[in-house]
């Protein structure tokens, strides 16, 4: 610290001499880097072209920075006394050295923490006492990229402002209408920290000549828009400043005005985070006026929900009203459900309402159907928080169409179906009790103990209706096989009642007439049914080809050949012939279409 005031109160020009003279430069041991990003790839020479460390870390968008500007873990661990010195330190060279006002250069110093952060990487930030004075020597030949912390000081991160870098400047004096209109907008009140996202959003304000930027705050002010008010307007709508006084930013003032809001109640509902469109907002008070809605109707609805105009600047309003024309509502339909519109937000009650028709769809509800539903129930719809598909359908034990069926009986219903609400199984349906009692039946023909472990089990594979069972059954038994060995077959393999009646056939037909196999193998391996035919197909002739070379045991069973995993199959008979992998390869490719 010492070192460092002794600085400040020596002269400026006598500091500058004394230390940018020629023959201090041509002694200096230490080349002069610059510290900052330079967006055309070149930096200002002096009189060496290497490049600064610093400059190139920029360049990687900071990889320090915890993206809310904050100073990141890496700087967490400076302690807070290097951090205040490496401040002063940065302050003194913006104000005394480059002549920024003290304000400016204020906040820069103390809001630019990814900047002070890659400073102090530079110089020996292990002893607090000599920070100051380590900052104020590498400053003296390192010139800064000055717009880096001013950027950053006005609330912009450094993957948003680098961009904006200017390609040929270094230094903020160099860019008087920039500082010109940044102070204009300093001294009206709007908060430094605030001026980056009016920079992000209207950049073609900081480039307006000297007083424009003044007449256009007089201009919103003469309409009667108090100070306070239009600081709070600018920074949710940066755009405004662009161009004349904005036309549907004053008609939305004027509108919400004749239904006794007054501007305060407006400030309140901006966001100062969010970006607002007025011509937007315009457009949704217009339709509910267009459409029959009287003022005193329009001012209580807005009243009552405002995000209805403010959420997304109607966008999400847009996005409804979108939705329920899709499924058949009359705009007065629309506009009578908005007057009757519950407490919820409306980004919630789209989001409600979207989930509630995914439900629908997933349960392979017909559109039509789920048309009916949303025209009939949508306050309905847009209030619950349903539960997902998968959760419903395990929690009422219940198959899709069943599911479909209970709603558009019981729409009602659906409010109980809800998060954070247990649900519980519905009782059997009609049909599905004589299904039952059918499946119980025929497994107690077919020799099936009541309520063994292999009846439940049975049961639970089963899919379809009981009097399918039979017709399959029947058809594996009409190919040739006896009805004992059948029985035998659905005891060990149940699930091949599962497949179609016309795909037992094909299966069978494939077997019989393609690969030369007795019907009555299928007796000795049943789960020949299970298995896709492009399977069957290809381990059979893989082990014709086997045998054909002598590789195999001429004799193996059916279920060897196709029930073998892969890797078994392959080690204990494929890899026994030399080429016999590619073999296998080249039959895989022909068989399987995916490979």
């Amino acid at each position: 610290m010492t070192h460092l005031h002794k600085l400040r109160t020596a002269s400026v020009l006598k500091w500058v001499s004394s230390n940018f003279d020629e023959n201090h430069l041509r002694s200096a041991r230490t080349p002069i880097q610059l510290i900052g990003y330079f967006p055309n790839g070149q930096t200002p020479r002096f009189y060496k072209t290497e490049r600064s460390p610093v400059t190139e870390s920029c360049e990687n968008v900071d990889r320090t920075s915890t993206g809310n500007g904050k100073i990141s873990e890496n700087a967490a661990r400076i302690s807070r006394i290097i951090i205040k010195e490496a401040q002063v330190a940065l302050l003194d060279y913006l104000h005394c050295t480059r002549g920024l006002q003290f304000m400016d250069a204020e906040n820069m110093s103390k809001n630019s923490p990814h900047f002070l952060e890659k400073l102090l990487r530079r110089v020996d930030n292990e002893n607090e006492d000599e920070v100051g004075w380590s900052i104020a020597r590498y400053l003296r030949y390192h010139p800064i990229n000055e717009f880096e912390p001013f950027f950053e000081s006005l609330g912009l991160k450094p993957s948003e402002y680098v961009p904006y870098l200017p390609r040929s400047l270094m230094f903020l004096t160099d860019d008087g209408l920039l500082l010109h209109n940044y102070t204009v907008l300093c001294r009206y009140g709007i908060a430094r920290n605030k001026i980056g996202k009016i920079y992000k959003e209207a950049i073609e304000v900081f480039r307006y000549d000297f007083e424009v930027l003044s007449s256009k705050l007089q201009a919103y002010e003469e309409l009667g828009i108090s100070q306070s008010a239009l600081i709070k307007f600018i920074v949710a709508s940066p755009y405004l400043l662009i161009g004349d006084v904005n036309a549907a930013f004053v008609e939305v003032l004027e509108i919400l005005k004749s239904f006794g809001f007054e501007t305060c109640w407006i400030e309140e509902n901006l966001l100062e985070e969010h970006s607002y469109n007025w011509s937007r907002m315009l457009e949704v008070l217009h339709l509910f006026s267009e459409k029959g809605c009287s003022d005193e109707q329009l001012g209580v609805l807005i009243g009552q929900h405002p995000d209805i105009l403010f959420e997304g600047s109607g966008k999400t309003t847009f996005s409804l009203i979108g939705f329920l024309l899709k499924f058949g509502f009359t705009m007065s339909q629309i506009y009578s459900m908005f007057l009757k519109f519950p407490k919820i937000q409306v980004m919630k009650f789209v989001l409600n309402l979207r989930n509630c028709f995914l439900v629908f769809n997933k349960i392979e509800m017909e559109v039509a159907e789920i048309g009916k539903i949303i025209r009939s129930h949508p306050l309905l719809l847009g209030t619950i928080a349903i539960k997902k598909t998968n959760t419903l359908l395990a929690g009422l034990n219940v198959g899709k169409k069943r599911l479909s069926r209970y709603i558009q009986e019981n729409p009602e219903e659906l409010k109980n179906l809800v998060l954070g609400r247990r649900v519980e199984p519905l009782p059997a349906a009609e049909e599905d009790q004589i299904s039952k009692a059918q499946k119980l039946e025929f497994l107690l023909d077919k020799g099936f103990v009541e309520n063994s472990n292999k009846m439940k089990a049975a049961l639970k594979l089963f899919r379809g209706k009981g009097t399918e069972l039979k017709e399959r059954f029947d058809c594996i038994v009409n190919a040739g096989l006896d009805r004992e060995d059948v029985c035998k077959m659905i005891e060990v393999s149940p699930q091949i009642l599962n497949l179609k009646k016309s795909v037992i056939e094909k299966k069978i037909d494939f077997l019989v007439n393609h690969l030369g196999y007795p019907v009555s193998s299928l007796a000795d391996f049943p789960s020949y049914l299970s298995y896709r035919t492009e399977r069957v197909k290809f381990r059979v002739f893989m082990y014709n080809w086997l045998k054909g070379q002598g590789a195999v045991d001429p004799r193996l069973a059916l279920s060897t050949i196709v029930a073998m995993s892969d890797v078994k199959f392959l080690k204990v008979y494929v890899n026994l012939h030399p080429t016999g992998p590619q073999v296998w390869k080249d039959f895989k490719s022909k068989f399987y279409s995916k490979y």
